[in-house]
C-alpha cells in the first residue's frame, strides 16, 4: 500500500506552531495538585473530555467518573474491569487478558477509548480478542461519556466513549519539586505479580516539568470454580466431566510491560510538551477459542494428529506491542479566544498472533492522529469551543486467517460545541461534520474503495427547579460510517470461530435518542436516575445466518432498523458518621433491550469459495427479534466505612440471567459476584504516606458466564481471588 507522508507532517506543524508560542511565558502556572489517594467528591471533578471545563454535575450529557481511592480500588488488568462497576458500563471478556468497556449495550466500533482526548491506536475495534493498549494502573482519571459522544471524538463514539487521563504529557508544574507513587501487588487467584512506579517532578527553574511511569505484570492461568467448558457444551458434545481438569483455565496467563517518559515546557500562558510511550502485552487465548480449517480431519492423522488438534486451540497465543509519540500543546488568553489546546499522536501497533510457535496472523496498525480546540470568548451569551480532528490509519493483516483486508482510512472532523444559562435553565447545542474514507487493498475482488460524509447534532437542557434538585433532557442525532471489518471482512474468523462476510455496500447508521434524567442530594442521600430511547436507521450487526461451511458457521455484517431501551439509577446514603466511624451505602441498578425493528424475515444473497469454486448461498435473516450479546440486567450494592486510618467495602452486584437472545443464540445464567476492599493508610513526615490493602473478589466463588463473550461456553470468569498490596505516595 502506498503511504502518503505528506498528512503526517501536517498536524505535527500544526501542533507545533501553535504550542511554540508559550515558550516567552516567563513564569510557571500555580496549579495544585491532589494526592492520588485522597478521597473525591466525584460529582466535583473536572471532566477533560470537554472542552468546556465542567464538572460531572454540571454536564447536561451522562458521565461517569473514577479518580482517587475509588480508582485504586477499581483497577484491573483490563480497562473494561476496571470500569464493569459503573451504572450502565460493563466488560467484554475473551480471557482476563481482553476486557473492553460496554456502555449501555454498545460495545466495539461504536465505544471509543482515548487517552486524554486521542484515540488509543490499537485494533481492539477489529477483533474481539484484541485488548485495548491503555494501562488502567497508570491513570489518574477515568471518563466514561454514557450516550453518543459522536461531537468530541467522531464516528466511532455513536455510543458512548471512555477517555483515561494518565499525565504523561505534564501540563502544569508539581505541586512538589518531585512528587510520585509506587505500587506492589500480589494475586492468588492467577499468581499475580505487579509492580508499577510513577514520578513527576518540576526544576529547579520552574518551568520544565518531567514525568516518567513504568508497570510490570505477570499472572498464570486463572482458578474458575468447576469445569471450563460449561455443562451445556459438555451435554452438547457428549463428554463427561473430568475432575482432574477442573479448577484452571488452561492458556490464560497475561505478562504486560508498559513504560513512559514525558517533558514539557510550563510558562504563565501555556505549555508544550512531548512524550513516548510503549506498551507490550502478550496473553493467551483461552478455552481453545481459535478454531482452525483443518480442525475435524484429524482422523487422517491417527492418534498423534487427534491430540494435536484438541491442544491447538488452548496454544494460542497474543503478542501485541505499540510505540506512541505524542506532542502537546496549549496557550490561553489569545484575545477572541480563552485558549488553544493542541494534541498529536503518531502510535505504531503490531499484534501477532502465535499458534504455538508458529507465527499465524500479523495485524500492523500505523496510525496518526491530530486535534484542535478552540474556547472561544462568550458570543452571544454562548460559552463554546471550536474542534477540529484529523486522523489516518494504515492498516495491513498477514497471514492464512487474515479475514479483513489491508486498508487505508482517513478521517477529518469540524465541531462546535457552546452552552448558556437562561435562568434556571442551561442549555447546551453541538453539531460536526466529518468526512472519512476507507481505500481498501485489492478492491476489485474484495469491494470498491468507500467515502462517507456524517453529521451529528446534540441539544441538552438542565433545569434547577430547586437547589438540591437538578433535571435533564438531551436529544441527539448521531452518525457513524461502517468500519473497514464491517464493509470487507471475508474469511475465517478464528476469534468468533466463524465464517465472517463483511458487506461493501454497507450505509451510514443513524441514531435518535432521547433520555431524561433527574439528580437529587439532599444533605446525606444523594440519587440519580435516567431513562432512554434510541431508535437506529440502518443499524450495523453480525448476523447469524444458520448456515454452515468448513465446519463453523457463516456470518454476515448487515443492516437493519434496531431499537434500544434502557434505564440506570444510583442512590448513596451518608448514614453515619460518629465514634464508630463514617459510613456509606451505594446502590445502583441498570437494564438495557436492544431489538431489530419489524418482523419476519429477510433473504440475503452472498457469495463464497467452497473447495475451489465460487458458489452463491441464499440465507434468512431475522427483520425483527433480540439482537445477539446485549449485557444483561444488573443490580448491586456496597457498604463502606471509614475510621481514622482504615477503610473497608463490602459489595455484591446480581447479574440476571439473559433469556433475551438473538436467533441461534444461547441464554446465560445469572450470577452474584461479591467483593471486599480493605485498607490501611498512614502519612507521614513531608506529606509521604504508605497504604496497606487487601482485595477480595468472586468471595462465593460462583461460577459465572458472561453473556457479552463469545467465549461464554468455554471459559468463565476468574473464582475466588484475593489481591494483597503496598503502596506507596510520596
Amino acid at each position: 500500500m502506498k503511504r502518503s507522508r505528506l498528512p503526517h507532517r501536517l498536524p505535527l506543524a500544526m501542533a507545533l506552531a501553535m504550542g511554540l508560542s508559550t515558550l516567552h511565558a516567563a513564569e510557571p502556572s500555580q496549579v495544585q495538585t491532589q494526592h492520588d489517594h485522597d478521597a473525591v467528591d466525584l460529582d466535583a471533578v473536572v471532566v477533560r473530555a470537554n472542552p468546556l471545563a465542567a464538572t460531572a454535575e454540571d454536564l447536561t450529557r451522562p458521565v461517569e467518573v473514577l479518580t482517587g481511592e475509588r480508582l485504586d480500588e477499581a483497577k484491573a488488568s483490563s480497562l473494561g474491569e476496571t470500569v464493569n462497576k459503573l451504572p450502565g458500563v460493563q466488560s467484554s471478556y475473551f480471557g482476563p487478558g481482553v476486557g473492553r468497556p460496554i456502555v449501555r449495550g454498545f460495545d466495539g466500533a461504536r465505544v471509543q477509548v482515548v487517552s486524554d482526548g486521542l484515540g488509543s491506536g490499537d485494533v481492539s475495534t477489529v477483533s474481539v480478542d484484541h485488548a485495548v493498549s491503555i494501562e488502567p494502573f497508570l491513570a489518574d482519571q477515568i471518563e466514561v461519556l454514557k450516550g453518543p459522544a459522536t461531537l468530541l471524538f467522531g464516528s466511532g463514539a455513536i455510543g458512548g466513549a471512555v477517555n483515561v487521563i494518565d499525565g504523561r504529557v505534564p501540563e502544569a508544574v508539581t505541586e512538589q519539586p518531585l512528587q510520585g507513587r509506587a505500587e506492589l501487588r500480589t494475586g492468588s487467584v492467577n499468581d499475580e505479580k505487579t509492580g508499577m512506579v510513577r514520578l513527576d517532578g518540576t526544576s529547579a527553574s520552574g518551568n520544565l516539568v518531567f514525568h516518567f511511569d513504568a508497570l510490570h505484570r505477570e499472572t498464570g492461568d486463572i482458578d474458575i470454580p468447576g469445569q471450563a467448558e460449561s455443562a451445556w457444551l459438555m451435554a452438547e458434545h457428549g463428554e463427561t466431566p473430568d475432575p482432574a481438569e477442573a479448577g484452571r483455565l488452561p492458556n490464560s496467563f497475561v505478562r504486560t510491560d508498559s513504560g513512559a517518559l514525558g517533558v514539557s515546557w510550563v510558562g504563565e500562558r501555556g505549555f508544550i510538551g512531548v512524550g513516548y510511550s510503549l506498551f507490550n502485552s502478550r496473553y493467551g487465548i483461552p478455552g481453545g477459542g481459535h478454531v482452525h480449517e483443518e480442525e475435524g480431519h484429524e482422523e487422517e492423522a491417527g492418534h498423534e494428529g487427534e491430540e494435536e488438534a484438541d491442544a491447538h486451540g488452548s496454544d494460542v497465543r497474543i503478542a501485541m506491542d505499540q510505540r506512541r509519540t505524542e506532542l502537546r500543546a496549549g496557550l490561553d488568553d489569545l484575545g477572541a479566544f480563552q485558549s488553544l489546546r493542541a494534541k498529536v499522536a503518531r502510535t505504531e501497533y503490531t499484534h501477532t498472533e502465535y499458534e504455538g510457535d508458529a507465527v499465524g496472523t500479523v495485524f500492523d496498525n500505523d496510525s496518526t492522529e491530530a486535534r484542535l480546540e478552540l474556547v472561544h470568548q462568550p458570543l452571544a451569551g454562548w460559552n463554546g469551543a471550536l474542534g477540529l480532528q484529523w486522523a489516518q490509519r494504515e492498516f495491513v493483516a498477514v497471514g492464512d486467517e487474515a479475514f479483513v483486508p489491508g486498508s487505508n482510512s482517513r478521517d477529518a472532523g469540524l465541531f462546535w460545541i457552546g452552552q448558556r444559562d437562561v435562568g434556571p435553565l442551561k442549555l447546551e447545542l453541538g453539531a460536526r461534520h466529518d468526512r472519512s474514507r476507507v481505500d481498501v487493498d485489492d478492491a476489485v475482488a474484495i469491494g470498491p474503495d468507500r467515502d462517507f460524509d456524517t453529521t451529528s447534532f446534540s441539544a441538552g437542557l438542565k433545569w434547577e427547579p430547586t437547589d438540591p434538585v437538578h433535571v435533564m433532557f438531551g436529544l441527539d442525532r448521531a452518525q457513524r460510517a461502517p468500519s473497514a471489518e464491517e464493509l470487507y471482512s471475508n474469511g475465517l474468523h478464528v476469534a468468533t470461530a466463524s465464517l465472517e462476510l463483511g458487506t461493501p455496500t454497507l450505509d451510514v447508521e443513524t441514531a435518535n435518542r432521547a433520555e431524561l434524567g433527574v439528580h437529587w442530594h439532599h444533605g446525606p442521600f444523594k440519587a440519580s436516575a435516567s431513562v432512554y430511547h434510541v431508535r437506529f436507521d440502518d443499524y450495523i450487526y453480525l448476523a447469524d445466518t444458520g448456515l454452515v461451511e468448513h465446519e463453523v458457521p457463516v456470518r454476515l455484517w448487515t443492516q437493519g432498523d434496531a431499537r434500544f431501551n434502557g434505564a440506570e439509577a444510583e442512590a448513596s446514603w451518608a448514614f453515619a458518621d460518629n465514634a464508630s466511624g463514617q459510613w456509606d451505602l451505594r446502590v445502583f441498578g441498570d437494564v438495557v433491550r436492544a431489538k431489530l425493528a419489524g418482523s419476519g424475515t429477510r433473504e440475503v444473497a452472498f457469495t463464497l469459495e467452497h473447495e475451489g469454486e465460487l458458489e452463491e448461498l441464499v440465507a434468512a435473516l431475522p427483520q425483527g427479534g433480540n439482537l445477539p450479546r446485549i449485557a444483561p440486567s444488573r443490580v448491586g450494592g456496597e457498604l463502606r466505612w471509614e475510621l481514622g486510618q482504615w477503610r473497608a467495602s463490602l459489595g455484591a452486584v446480581r447479574y440476571a440471567e439473559q433469556d433475551r437472545v438473538a436467533a441461534h443464540e444461547r441464554p446465560t445464567d445469572g450470577y452474584t459476584l461479591v467483593d471486599a476492599h480493605v485498607a490501611w493508610h498512614v502519612d507521614t513526615a513531608g506529606g509521604n504516606g504508605l497504604e496497606v490493602f487487601v482485595d477480595g473478589s468472586n468471595l462465593l466463588d460462583e461460577e459465572a458466564r458472561s453473556h457479552t463473550s463469545f467465549l461464554k461456553e468455554l471459559a468463565p470468569l476468574p473464582g475466588r481471588g484475593v489481591v494483597v498490596g503496598v503502596r506507596a505516595f510520596f
